[in-house]
């Protein structure tokens, strides 16, 4: 894309601020240049934030009948997915989702609750419960 294409449409979910794009100069060398985002990325980007506002609220649902652990609702709170949490908290994928059960978070060690609570900047004691 050359650098006069760079769509500056606008985004709201950007709140006013820039992003960067690479866009081939008029001197032919690929830069950074500054843009305001475009509609097409707005309508997406509020799609996913809704989906998981959904997700979270489901997750809600099944904590609060005791089919699925606050670790779920947190992690759709803080717009992530399994996938996400396991990278940034560095607990393998498939532990991340037999943590999402009940029975199994209840019995989780000290130092595990802490490296979720990091991941989700959050509090333990936060972690534990849904506010």
């Amino acid at each position: 894309m050359d650098a006069n294409e760079v769509p500056q449409e606008g985004n709201t979910t950007l709140g006013g601020q820039r992003k960067a794009m690479y866009a081939r100069g008029a001197d032919g060398h690929i830069g950074i240049v500054p843009s305001r985002g475009w509609e097409a990325e707005e309508i997406v980007t509020l799609q996913a934030v809704e989906e998981l506002e959904r997700l979270a609220a489901d997750a809600h649902r099944r904590v609060s009948a005791g089919t699925a652990s606050a670790l779920e609702y947190h992690m759709y709170k803080a717009r992530m997915d399994v996938t996400l949490l396991s990278q940034v908290s560095g607990i393998w994928a498939w532990r991340v989702r037999r943590h999402l059960r009940p029975e199994i978070f209840a019995r989780l060690r000290p130092a595990l609750l802490a490296r979720y609570a990091e991941a989700l900047g959050m509090r333990v004691d936060q972690l534990k419960r849904m506010d």
